[in-house]
């Protein structure tokens, strides 16, 4: 099914660009949701008239996205946790503990945004990505330290 965005929708594309989908995903979820519109030549000469205003709305998003990489960079958070005696975690530090550490701080993110391949299990000083928009992902960092 050939569908046209009307919102940027990370796994598929941009605002305004035409792409093919599973025609459950496109039916089910796309459509009555508002999110795309069918790609029928009636929608395109619309999607092609609408074209200037969606690409305002797609550098207001990059500008929103691009101030709030500059917040995050200077971002440094203090995770205190249980150690053992020879300076092992408990448990492990993951992207849930760094949503709420960083909503503690005002900051507001999804779980999703945060791409920590894998949890932290040591003691030290990391470097964590952010994903704001597709292309910004400015790292913050994490220190874990002994409770």
């Amino acid at each position: 099914m050939q569908v046209i965005l009307l919102e940027t929708i990370d796994s598929l594309g941009i605002a305004g660009s035409e792409v093919k989908v599973a025609d459950g995903y496109g039916r089910n979820y796309l459509l009555p949701r508002k999110k795309a519109l069918l790609a029928t030549p009636q929608n395109k000469k619309l999607m092609e008239s609408q074209k200037a205003k969606i690409a305002l709305k797609i550098e207001k998003e990059k500008g929103l996205a691009n101030e709030m990489a500059k917040r995050l960079e200077a971002v440094v958070i203090t995770v205190p946790v249980k150690i053992t005696e020879d300076n092992r975690l408990y448990g492990s530090v993951n992207a849930i503990d760094i949503k709420a550490a960083l909503e503690a701080m005002g900051i507001e993110v999804e779980r999703r945004m945060i791409l920590l391949s894998e949890p932290i299990k040591a003691v030290g000083s990391f470097k964590v990505p952010v994903k704001v928009y597709s292309g910004i992902e400015p790292e913050i960092t994490i220190e874990v330290i002994a409770e």
